[in-house]
């Protein structure tokens, strides 16, 4: 079958190497300089020969089969000023990465129509969102993570892995953060990381050796998507603790491939207990990894996201574009 030709946003970089696993050529949109959003072909990623920078200023001349918008910015202005006319005549696809902000239930999505296929990465966030008329489908995350790296734990330290924690508050819990490592051993990495007295940024390719030295993730997170690095810490049979909310609570079965509560007093006990026991956090940890890549293979998303494009690439040749996936 031919490979489709994708143009699409350097949006967040660890989803978008693994998007680039499916059997297809990316074009990623770049800027001089590369500002967030425009990064294109950059960054610590070990890009596969599918993914080619492809400057703003050259898009328009570019054929393309499909084009996957990533936020509200590329979908109501980028396609408007980079994309020709006939471009965004093209199967269009929007990936739509958290749940609402507005309202959690009440939020009518920006894209509302049935030429686009809107792809929620969580069932929680189809759930939440209103999508309207736009037809949905969710595909969720998968990940793979260098051969070789096993959970060791000799640190009898967490780990909280979050980008820029500092400025991204409450919701991403920056409070909870300050207020757990009070009570335990805690160490933050991430871009921005220094800003709160963290190690700062582990390139992507080396966080699972690297993460693999310390006895538990923990996720503080209140309300987002499902985090990339509690799944790629799961791969590696890292213990995960987390908040009970969104996707996270499908995802980690307390006490037994993880622990997951609401109350915060109750998870930091689990946090002193794996301190004390790193064979209570092996077993855990082997019980995650086990429902980890029983869910969240790379194999399943490549076919998923090669299943999608080619749907969306379909129904643009048949007479009745827009039906359901």
């Amino acid at each position: 079958m031919r490979r489709l030709k994708v143009l699409t946003w350097h949006t967040h970089g660890s989803y978008l190497y693994y998007l680039s696993q499916a059997p297809h050529d990316f074009y990623v949109l770049s800027k001089p300089g590369r500002p967030p959003g425009y990064g294109g072909r950059t960054g610590n990623m070990p890009w596969g020969d599918n993914v080619h920078d492809m400057p703003v200023s050259e898009a328009r001349h570019h054929q393309f089969d499909c084009i996957v918008f990533q936020d509200d910015a590329q979908y109501e202005k980028d396609q408007y000023e980079f994309l020709s006319a006939s471009q965004r005549a093209l199967p269009r696809i929007y990936i739509e990465h958290d749940p609402p902000r507005e309202h959690p239930t009440d939020t009518r999505h920006p894209v509302d129509t049935p030429a686009v296929l809107l792809v929620h990465v969580t069932h929680f966030n189809a759930l939440m969102w209103d999508s309207g008329s736009t037809p949905t489908c969710v595909i969720e995350h998968g990940v793979k993570v260098p051969d070789g790296i096993d959970y060791r734990g000799q640190l009898e330290c967490g780990l909280v892995v979050i980008n820029h924690l500092a400025r991204r508050g409450r919701r991403l819990g920056a409070d909870l953060f300050d207020a757990v490592r009070a009570e335990v051993p805690l160490e933050l990495v991430g871009m921005g990381a220094q800003e709160l007295g963290g190690l700062g940024e582990i390139a992507h390719a080396k966080l699972p050796a690297f993460a693999a030295s310390y006895r538990y993730l923990f996720n503080p997170i209140r309300y987002t998507s499902l985090g990339l690095a509690v799944i790629e810490a799961m791969m590696i049979g890292m213990p995960v603790v987390a908040l009970a909310t969104t996707e996270m609570s499908t995802v980690i079965d307390n006490g037994e491939s993880g622990f997951i509560d609401t109350n915060l007093g109750t998870l930091v006990g689990h946090m002193h207990e794996l301190g004390r026991n790193p064979a209570l956090a092996r077993a855990l940890g082997a019980q995650g990894r086990k429902r980890a890549r029983e869910r969240f293979a790379i194999g399943r998303f490549s076919d998923d996201w090669d299943r999608a494009l080619r749907h969306v690439t379909d129904l643009a040749r048949a007479p009745a574009y827009g039906q359901p996936y």
